[in-house]
Order: C-alpha cells, then structure tokens, then sequence
C-alpha cells in the first residue's frame, strides 16, 4: 500500500456549546462556552488519520455549501498539507450540528441539519479517478440519498461500495447512532461490499437486534463475540470492530478474536467526547492500512480516541502514531 486512504460521506460543521446540565423540555440550561470546529466523518476521521501519519495522502470526499460555512471548511482543511480536497464539491448548504457537551459528565447531544449531507449520493464519487488502497465513508443512517433503498444492491450506499470493490479498492464503513429501529434494514445490504467495519458497541447491537447493554447501561461483554459473528455472516469480508467506553473489541478475517481494555483516565483528562469514535476509527484504519493485526489496530484505536478526549475539538488532541502508542503504553488500563 502507498496511495493512501479516501474518506467520503458526511462533512459538517459542528457548534460546540458547553453547558451545565442537559435541560428538560421548557427548562433553560447555561452555555458557558462555544467554539466552531469541523465535524462529520470526512472532517474527523480524515483529520485523525493525517494527524496520526503527516505522510501518508488522505483524500476528502463530500459536500459543502456554497457560503460562508463551507468557505470555513475548505480554510481550515489547508492547514493539513496530505489533505486533498479536490474532490469536495460545493451545491446547497452546508451541513451543521449544534453539540451540545455537559461539562461534568462530557456526555454530549446533537441537533443536525442536513444540507449537503442529505444530497450526497453516488454519483458525487468520481469512482474511475479514484486512487487510493481504502475507502472509507460514513455515515450509514446520517446519509440521506444513500441511504435510500436501490433496487439491485440494496441501498445507494451499497451499490456505491460495491463499484469500490470492483476496483480493487478495500472499503470501509461507519454507522451514526441515533434512537430508532432502521438498523436492521439499512446497514446489512452495505456489509457485503465492506471489508472493515468499525462501529460502536450501540450501532452493532442494534444492527443484529442483540443489545451490548443491559436494562442499567452495563456492558455485556459475553455478547460480543455473538455480534460480532453475526456482523461478520452478514457479508464483512476482513475486519469487524466494536468499540466502547469499556474497550475495543474485534473478529479478523482469521476469526481470531480480541478484547481489549481501554485506557483508564484520570480525573480531569477529558475536555470533550466529540469525535472520540471517529478517532478510534482512524487509528484501527491507519494500523489496517499499514498491515498491522487487528490487535495493534484496537491499541492504536484505543489511544488515539483517548487523546482526542484531552480537547474539546474531534481531533485536536490527535498526535503522530509514534506519540499514541507511547500513551497507551504509559497509561494503565481499566478491567474488562
């Protein structure tokens, strides 16, 4: 590999109010902060990976408004000299969301609109230009035209990831969480054009109907090897991984399968929760895309979504691989 890694879907700016407590319906709760930053999965998990390897190219693919919002994007994505963003396309409005982050708990909410996530659609990836090892695009159930079903794959989404596939790209995908029963009928026709899989331990209980969480929101780790087949007999050819406050969890395409803790924090470390699953993403599609094991590839998920807990921003706290695996290694971990 060397021709680096395509992420496509969502690109959104977020709104980051801090506030005190989450409010109850006609109650007010006090922002004491709010802060701009680039949000969606093409933003952070993009970010991510050209934070963790300032070498290896990483290609946007996506919508962005024709105003002021999507001029801020496109301004900020410069910074970033391995970011290409020539295949971003500007129509409509761009997306955003209002993220709404308690400061006690980090626990956060987001309110989203639509905009150019919503119109994204196959015909938006220039597949034949394509020139990448993987494809990565996000996210199932928070892509409106992809998600729409198609009469041969399945859904837009899937008839896009199998044109990857026919290319001899690897692809990869990512799933929003959000309250609702779609899962089963939109992300399995995806899973048989998708080598890797990375999702929460929210989106893949629910897209096999068997919940990671009890009554009480305990982890219930005798389940995920169970779900993690499942996923796999869906059609995922490579890699399934779940990841969750507890650990990273994971099946390869030996089925051989791992478990791992995550780092345990201390008092004061997190600033902010958003984006930390987009980082975990990216550290487990860095470590896929350099041809480590699907163990290495659950550490380094593991340290790079810790670091970008120490900021508010997605992806601020994102450092050079060398720096993440040097924090798992000084950090202890918490028992599974």
């Amino acid at each position: 590999m060397g021709k680096g890694i395509a992420v496509a879907g969502n690109i959104i700016l977020d709104i980051i109010k801090e506030i005190d407590k989450y409010p109850v319906r006609h109650q007010l709760a006090k922002v004491s902060r709010k802060q701009y930053s680039l949000g969606g999965c093409v933003d952070n998990t993009g970010r991510d990976l050209a934070r963790l390897d300032p070498t290896m190219p990483v290609r946007f693919i996506g919508l962005v408004g024709e105003d002021g919002e999507g001029d801020e994007i496109l301004r900020q994505l410069k910074e970033y000299p391995n970011i290409d963003t020539s295949m971003v396309k500007r129509r409509g409005q761009t997306s955003f969301t209002d993220v709404l982050s308690e400061i006690d708990t980090g626990a956060r909410t987001f309110l989203f609109f639509g905009g150019g996530s919503d119109q994204f659609d196959v015909e938006d990836v220039p597949v034949d230009e394509l020139d990448c090892d993987l494809f990565h695009v996000g996210y199932i159930l928070l892509l409106e035209a992809l998600d729409k079903p198609d009469p041969v794959y399945g859904t837009r989404m899937a008839r896009l990831l199998a044109s990857v596939q026919a290319k001899g790209i690897l692809t990869s995908v990512d799933v929003v969480s959000e309250d609702s029963d779609r899962y089963s009928a939109i992300v399995p026709p995806a899973l048989r054009y998708t080598d890797y899989f990375i999702v929460n331990e929210i989106e893949s209980g629910k897209t096999v109907g068997l919940p990671l969480r009890d009554e009480k929101d305990r982890l219930l780790p005798e389940r995920i090897p169970e779900v993690l087949r499942r996923l796999k007999d869906l059609g995922v050819s490579r890699w399934v991984v779940i990841h969750a406050p507890e650990g990273g969890f994971g099946l390869d395409e030996n089925d051989h399968y791992v478990a791992l803790p995550s780092l345990a924090l201390p008092k004061g470390f997190i600033a902010g929760s958003v984006g930390a699953g987009d980082a975990f993403c990216a550290g487990v599609l860095h470590a896929a895309y350099k041809g480590y094991d699907i163990e290495q590839a659950i550490r380094d998920g593991i340290a790079t979504a810790a670091a970008s807990l120490r900021t508010a921003g997605a992806s601020d706290g994102v450092e050079c691989i060398e720096k993440m695996r040097a924090l798992y290694d000084s950090m202890p971990k918490q028992q599974l």
